[in-house]
């Protein structure tokens, strides 16, 4: 299985105190690079004496680019690969996490001179030898210049979920893969052969922990452009089955790159983290004597060869910590982390990823969240989250992510957990994170979408691959162009309620957008396409992480997501009459409201209520001062009261909380 780490770079800057108490961060600086070529970059680092335990330990490595020397060529341009080692005093040598450079052409939207990307790494299984002075060893293997790499640890004072028992590096190495010819000597399954181990006393689980890419093609594509499997077998047995592949290179964050980004590899995508691949050894407990290997699939190569790198070690753990526990290790949405890009800037519902860091099953867990400094909104999540299973977990829409739609700067989201399984958990130090967002655009309420598709076909349709869509917070589709014929251009337009939306667009066979410089390749090449949305006055509206023009045009990869909201209140603010107010209570309401209309000499109208879609759940006559209304059946949430003057039409508004 893989590990995957969603993590809030900005919001792990708690605390700097060298007297750590629970929740409490000391960071250690470690490297300071200039990647220059192929080699090793060493930095001695003086990391906490041993006595406090840790919660979480976080290396954050982090890319940048400086100008190369004039005449250089290839300046930060290629995808390399970094390798980040701890290696001891005692001899230890670890490999801590792998990333991928990416195609860094200054010239290229995301990555101009001033480029920084963080790439984070769970390292909390190390913090026995995370201790004292050690040798960060960064190896980067580029045949040019451009990147640097500035490497920091943060050590998150509290209760791990585990105590870790041991770690034993096992095989590590670069291996040829598909040599018929020296069989010998170079099949890759004789650098893989059977190790005795005996795992240590106290040992509950235990993990093998593998990190495999694939580099360099034969005449098949082989390694980099061709998937493999291999086998993990425990005492002689195959205990598990492993794909080495990536198959989402064209949803990276990191897009749109001057190279061939949206490629599937053989584990890796050009600037984004290597995944860390982790196989439980079932039965393998304290004092358990075994014989541990690893078996790649027999496959005869043609050509020049390529390799796989690896590194394998073997992880001892001790019983988990804590009962009942859930911790929050990271916000998807809304949030200012480049690592959750294509999530972002969000309009609607907030995403929260969420971790069982407890020895008991969650069935529930209650939250309350909140923009800035405003009323929380609460909700209660229901399922079945095993011990030391992650899931994300998507929010209600709190109002106020709407209200600051539009809006310019930065604001903060805060989610907290109240409860699990109906009970304080039992380590609060992790209930609650808060990151900074920028807030999603505002949208006129009626729009173009000029389309225009490009020559690609699905095979399944025989007409255009990409298409869009526009959802609402429901997920419902509220409108799209799909199926269309190539090489033509549409232009729809779209009216829509007051309300958050999604529009995405969607290259579904060959991932790569509408435009691509690597189109030039093709045989025979197709032709480009393109999107806008403009204001019916022909303006266009930009969209986040998306070009327009340049070389860069329509480089979207898989597809791209942008969140917007409409104008609200659409056609409720036309208030003419002096003085006049609505006012609702008491307010956050349960099951009746009150409305109270001043400064109207003679109230004839209607009374609405509306939904965060706009949609109009109930009316009422209103022709007295005072009236009210009957919830009954609503569900929770933000609703809007809207008075029409039946003589002039004039509205008014005033927002509404239900909470049963």
């Amino acid at each position: 299985m893989k590990k995957y780490l969603y993590f809030l770079f900005a919001g792990l800057v708690i605390s700097l105190s060298a007297k750590a108490s629970p929740g409490d961060t000391t960071w250690v600086q470690a490297n300071v690079d200039t990647l220059t070529w192929y080699g090793t970059f060493d930095s001695t680092v003086t990391f906490p004496a041993p006595g406090l335990t840790y919660r979480r330990i976080y290396m954050i490595v982090t890319l940048g680019k400086y100008m190369c020397p004039a005449g250089s060529t290839y300046c930060g341009d290629w995808d390399y690969t970094v390798q980040n080692y701890l290696m001891t005093p005692g001899g230890d040598t670890l490999e801590l996490g792998r990333l991928i450079t990416p195609y860094a052409n200054a010239g290229a939207p995301r990555t101009p001179w001033t480029w920084q990307q963080p790439y984070v790494f769970d390292v909390t299984d190390y913090a026995a030898l995370l201790q004292n002075s050690a040798t960060i060893r960064l190896l980067y293997s580029g045949y040019s210049g451009g990147f640097t790499a500035n490497i920091k640890f943060a050590f998150i004072e509290g209760i791990p979920d585990r105590n870790v028992l041991g770690i034993q590096r096992l095989w590590h190495g670069s291996f040829t893969y598909g040599d018929t010819a020296h069989l010998d000597s170079f099949d890759i399954n004789t650098h893989f052969t059977a190790l005795t181990e005996t795992a240590p006393a106290g040992t509950q689980t235990t993990d093998l922990k593998f990190i495999a890419t694939g580099h360099g093609s034969d005449a098949n594509g082989c390694c980099e452009f061709m998937p493999h499997s291999y086998q993990v077998m425990l005492n002689g047995g195959s205990v598990a089955t492993q794909l080495v592949w990536r198959n989402n290179c064209g949803l990276n964050e990191l897009y749109p790159q001057s190279g061939t980004w949206p490629y599937q590899r053989s584990n890796w995508c050009p600037g984004d983290r290597v995944y860390n691949y982790f196989h439980p050894l079932p039965g393998i407990v304290g004092g358990s004597s075994y014989n541990v290997a690893i078996q790649f699939d027999p496959y005869a190569g043609s050509g020049s060869l390529g390799i796989y790198t690896t590194e394998a070690s073997i992880i001892y753990y001790g019983p988990i910590n804590k009962t009942l526990d859930a911790s929050i290790e990271g916000i998807i949405a809304p949030t200012l982390d480049p690592n959750h890009f294509r999530e972002n800037p969000l309009a609607g519902t907030p995403t929260i990823h969420v971790k069982n860091t407890g020895s008991t099953p969650i069935t529930s867990i209650a939250f309350q969240y909140f923009i800035d400094t405003t009323y929380p909104a609460s909700f209660t999540w229901t399922g079945n989250l095993a011990p030391l299973a992650d899931t994300d977990i998507v929010l209600p829409e709190p109002w106020e992510l709407r209200v600051v739609s539009g809006t310019t700067g930065t604001h903060n989201f805060t989610a907290e957990i109240l409860q699990v399984n109906g009970v304080t958990d039992n380590d609060q130090t992790n209930d609650t994170m808060t990151s900074s967002f920028m807030a999603a655009p505002q949208w006129p309420v009626t729009f173009k979408i000029e389309f225009r598709t490009n020559s690609e076909t699905d095979p399944a349709t025989g007409n255009c691959e990409t298409y869009w869509q526009i959802t609402d917070a429901y997920n419902n589709i509220v409108a799209q162009r799909y199926n269309a014929a190539v090489n033509t251009t549409f232009t729809d337009t779209v009216t829509l309620g007051p309300a958050p939306y999604k529009f995405e667009i969607y290259d579904t066979v060959n991932c790569d957008g509408l435009q691509w410089w690597a189109f030039a390749d093709y045989t025979p090449p197709p032709t480009s396409g393109y999107i806008f949305i403009r204001k019916l006055s022909g303006v266009t509206i930009p969209m986040n992480g998306y070009n327009y023009g340049g070389t860069y045009n329509n480089d979207f990869g898989c597809g791209f997501t942008q969140y917007f909201t409409t104008n609200f209140p659409a056609g409720v603010a036309n208030i003419t009459e002096s003085n006049v107010t609505i006012e609702a209570y008491p307010n956050p309401a349960l099951n009746i409201v009150n409305v109270d209309i001043t400064g109207m000499q003679d109230v004839k109208g209607e009374l609405q209520l509306m939904d965060v879609l706009g949609r109009v759940v109930s009316t009422r006559d209103c022709n007295t001062a005072h009236q009210q209304m009957n919830l009954d059946g609503l569900a929770n949430g933000v609703y809007t009261i809207v008075f029409i003057n039946s003589e002039s039409g004039n509205k008014l508004t005033t927002r509404l909380l239900i909470t049963k």
